[in-house]
């Protein structure tokens, strides 16, 4: 195990690239002394610390056909896009078993990234035993506008990536003074400023902090980019990320563009992969 940072930047199905990066490194066996996973990075760090390769490939895959995953009908009908019952019960549990046991026997510390939309600050939800945690998981990938709030121990939470969407800062407090970094954006990318406030407002009336949260995410994701680019001169961190545009959407349903992009991300983590050992073991 290196003692290092995983970062897991979310991105909704374009972390079908992260699954990719993953994949290949746990062909290397590689793990981390600590997980940060953001949206649906946090997903794809509970695979990974389970050891379950190909695992977040089949969810993200498996199911893009059938309304009770992920469609309009399930947003209608239950409040999420992504159907509750389906991704947090029937998938971990029937139809394509998580490794809980594994996952438990991890000796590092994994993190699921959450924003509390009362306080707008990001929060850090300790990962130990997914049978009583995947609700920090569901809570970290609760995208705002079409997911209902996650209430954990009476606050209230929705996406991490609010809040905190590349969370090298807080690993770096925690003491990791080497960090990998996976984003599921490309390079040069810049995000720019936040098109739907109107609703975003209307919605979260009771919560104003999600508001203010969403006008400036724009600005501390920007600003995260260019703190991280300063880490990588400082030879502190180590990023992958695509070198190009995904034609991949947020919310996405083809099958082969997916597969592309898991594909990239596959050949890139293993394109990189000896740069990472001598960074790691520097």
């Amino acid at each position: 195990m290196y003692n290092a940072g995983l970062v897991l930047e979310g991105g909704g199905m374009k972390g079908i690239y992260t699954s990719g990066v993953l994949d290949y490194l746990l062909e290397k066996d590689l793990e981390f002394s600590h997980g940060y996973g953001v949206s649906a990075g946090s997903g794809n760090l509970c695979n990974f610390i389970s050891r379950q390769k190909r695992r977040s490939y089949r969810i993200t895959m498996d199911y893009l056909d059938n309304k009770k995953y992920c469609s309009s009908y399930s947003l209608l009908t239950t409040g999420d896009l992504f159907n509750v019952k389906m991704c947090y019960d029937l998938i971990p549990n029937i139809l394509n078993p998580f490794d809980y046991e594994t996952f438990k026997k991890y000796q590092g510390c994994a993190y699921a990234v959450v924003t509390n939309i009362e306080t707008g600050e990001p929060e850090y939800l300790r990962l130990k035993d997914m049978h009583k945690d995947i609700a920090k998981v569901r809570a970290s990938c609760s995208l705002p506008l079409v997911s209902r709030n996650v209430t954990i121990g009476g606050k209230k939470y929705l996406d991490g990536g609010i809040s905190d969407s590349i969370p090298i800062r807080h690993s770096i407090m925690e003491g990791n003074e080497k960090n990998l970094v996976i984003l599921t954006k490309e390079e040069g990318y810049r995000r720019s400023p936040t098109s739907n406030l109107g609703l975003i407002k209307a919605k979260y009336i009771a919560y104003p902090q999600v508001y203010h949260l969403m006008e400036r995410r724009h600005v501390m994701y920007n600003e995260t980019l260019d703190f991280l680019e300063k880490e990588k001169q400082n030879g502190t961190a180590f990023v992958i990320r695509p070198k190009h545009p995904s034609d991949v959407a947020r919310i996405e349903h083809n099958r082969s563009k997916m597969e592309a992009l898991y594909q990239t991300g596959y050949q890139d983590a293993k394109d990189s992969y000896e740069d990472l050992i001598a960074f790691l073991e520097k």
